[in-house]
């Protein structure tokens, strides 16, 4: 006998449970990017200045309500925040180190 003759698992039923599996894990999945979309909608109601606060602008807000509905917004909104904060950090830094050879130069 050789090793294909027989398996040691059956495969009768183990398919299912993996199934239901996937099954629960997506809807887990649409039920929280639902309800974060509806956080994104509650962001709508902040101003400008609070929006500016927490790194996001109102342009941040309309790309995230245009994503599809299984995408969780808020995952991309952070994204965005922080590009924009690494972004800033930067141009921070080149300024400062320009500033700096302005004045060495001197």
């Amino acid at each position: 006998m050789t090793t294909l003759d027989r398996t040691a698992f059956p495969m009768t039923g183990a398919a299912r449970p993996a199934f239901a599996v996937r099954i629960a894990r997506n809807l887990v999945a649409a039920y929280k990017a639902w309800k974060n979309r509806r956080a994104v909608y509650q962001l709508g109601l902040l101003s400008e200045w609070e929006l500016s606060d927490i790194g996001l602008t109102r342009a941040d807000l309309h790309v995230a309500w245009r994503l599809p509905l299984g995408v969780d917004p808020t995952v991309e909104l952070g994204a965005m925040a922080e590009a924009r904060s690494t972004r800033e950090l930067r141009a921070t830094a080149e300024r400062a180190a320009a500033e700096r050879a302005a004045r060495s130069v001197c």
